[in-house]
């Protein structure tokens, strides 16, 4: 069965998008089959590896609402070797329609469970909010959440108040949910306050932290605008090599440990 993950923090503009994308595009190079499943209404996924939000006829809104099935909803990009679910405009109303709704939580876990065995991995790009969408994310991640973290003053806060809210998920409908790792992104090396925000989130959750750093870069920034990841538009880049580096430490964890040698 495929690996889940929900890749979330209720601050805007850490790197959620950036990491889904990217993440996704250097497990896709590794030969794994990987499927992004876009549930912010913004569309930044969708958008992000060159699919026009406004073109497509629907997406997570419909297998969220069960309105059709989420594998008649799926898009192919053979350049990319990606799958995706995409987000369309609709989804912002799926919050609302949700509201009143009995096991609300659980609509997208529900809607993605036929997929998983056909892919390696799903990664989750959920919104910059703890609401009903993001909630419905983290409780699909059967495997975890992968936390971006900001390398900025206030991340820790942040952080603090988003660990709150995974402990209530897991008290009320998600007991196992648990963290994959926090993913240090936005790095500048020429700041002291990066160096002391890695510190600090290192010291404050050892173990939990990915080796792996995401620094700032303008070419991280402008590839989505060319829809597509920074695995083409420019490998060689710093940021490029980064998510390359996640991927492969990601991939060293997550495959079986298969023993060298047969014991006699």
């Amino acid at each position: 069965m495929g690996i889940v993950y929900a890749i979330a923090n209720q601050k805007g503009g850490v790197g959620k998008t950036t990491t889904t994308i990217n993440l996704g595009a250097y497990l896709a190079e590794n030969y794994k089959n990987v499927l992004l499943v876009d549930i912010d209404p913004q569309a930044n996924a969708t958008a992000s590896i060159g699919v026009d939000k406004d073109t497509i006829q629907g997406g997570t809104y419909e297998a969220l609402l069960g309105i059709e099935s989420a594998k008649n909803k799926i898009l192919h990009n053979p350049r990319l070797k990606l799958d995706l679910l995409p987000s369309t405009p609709a989804l912002a109303g799926a919050s609302v329609e949700l509201v009143n709704e009995e096991g609300r939580e659980l609509y997208l876990k529900e809607a993605i469970e036929p997929l998983i065995d056909k892919y390696d991995y799903v990664l989750i790009d959920c919104p910059p909010a703890l609401g009903i969408l993001t909630l419905n994310g983290l409780v699909a991640a059967k495997d975890g959440v992968i936390i971006p973290v900001q390398c900025e003053y206030l991340a820790l806060e942040g952080l603090g108040q988003l660990m709150q809210t995974l402990n209530r998920i897991r008290s009320s409908v998600s007991p196992d949910l648990s963290v994959r790792g926090l993913l240090l992104t936005m790095f500048d090396p020429r700041t002291n306050l990066s160096s002391d925000v890695v510190d600090e989130v290192r010291r404050h959750f050892p173990n939990q932290v990915f080796n792996s750093v995401v620094p700032r870069s303008v070419r991280l920034a402008e590839a989505p605008s060319y829809g597509i990841p920074i695995s083409i538009y420019d490998p060689n880049s710093t940021g490029a090599k980064a998510y390359k580096e996640l991927a492969k430490e990601m991939l060293a964890a997550d495959e079986p440990k298969v023993p060298a040698f047969a014991e006699a």
